[in-house]
């Protein structure tokens, strides 16, 4: 989340004189009914559009039916909602980063546990990795069992004490995939069970936090969804809409990015 706030600021400077006005409002990802305010407090007449990383929550989809009643069309970010009236999302595919951290542990590991740490599993996007991970897992590498998943809440404490659960309870754990936030929990748990460097693990977000932990040998991979990407695509989204609101929105596909400590830019 600090990432995409970075990258809009960065935008904000950029579209001063392309007569687009942007500004960013941050909430707790897991406090759905704060989002719903914020939907709730946009009118037409002041947003042109609004573009939203929304937990999969009834409540949220209705903010969104709402908004558009309202003449504020609503584009999803990082997270869908294709049951609400949502007019695009702009994210990569979920579940195939869930694949691709199955494909990348189940080379890694030998045999034994994988534990899973999600954020939260009422996060549409962490449910989508999740599957596919799982998927591809029971699928493909039969000889690695699944532990999990514990919920982190995108919390570093809350996740290292789920990292520390998981390593404690499952002496042969092989693997670890933190599916959302809280790296720097899991970085100080692995520490602290003096497990780092000697047990595989695939996180996500290229962040300080993960780029040390990469380049310490703690993290093996981490999957990143290219936040400067995802927030130029969704302005260019928003102009769509903004300008053409009943045309069909065409938007750049944000890919997955894999990096190792080899390849770090």
């Amino acid at each position: 989340m600090e990432s995409l706030t970075a990258a809009i600021a960065r935008r904000v400077k950029q579209t001063r004189n392309e007569r687009l006005t942007l500004s960013a409002v941050q909430y707790h990802a897991l406090d759905p009914g704060a989002l719903v305010a914020r939907l709730d407090g946009l009118s037409g007449s002041q947003t042109d559009c609004a573009v939203v990383v929304a937990p999969d929550d009834p409540a949220v989809a209705r903010a969104i039916d709402a908004a558009l009643r309202r003449g504020v069309p609503v584009i999803t970010l990082v997270s869908d909602l294709p049951g609400s009236a949502r007019r695009h999302f702009i994210g990569i595919d979920n579940q195939a980063a869930g694949r691709s951290a199955a494909s990348l542990l189940g080379r890694f590991c030998a045999a034994g546990k994988v534990g899973i740490i999600a954020g939260s599993l009422g996060l549409r996007d962490h449910r989508e990795r999740f599957e596919g991970f799982s998927g591809v897992l029971g699928r493909e590498f039969p000889h690695l069992e699944i532990i999990g998943p514990l919920e982190g809440y995108d919390d570093d404490a809350a996740t290292e004490a789920a990292a520390l659960q998981l390593l404690g309870a499952s002496p042969d754990l092989a693997g670890i995939y933190n599916l959302g936030a809280g790296n720097a929990g899991l970085v100080a748990a692995l520490g602290k069970a003096h497990r780092a460097g000697n047990i595989r693990v695939v996180a996500h977000e290229l962040t300080d936090t993960t780029r040390d932990a990469l380049l310490a040998g703690t993290l093996d991979v981490v999957l990143d969804q290219n936040p400067d990407g995802e927030i130029r695509a969704a302005i260019a989204a928003a102009r769509q809409v903004a300008l053409s609101p009943g045309a069909e929105i065409h938007s750049e596909a944000i890919e997955i990015g894999i990096f190792l400590r080899d390849n770090l830019r």
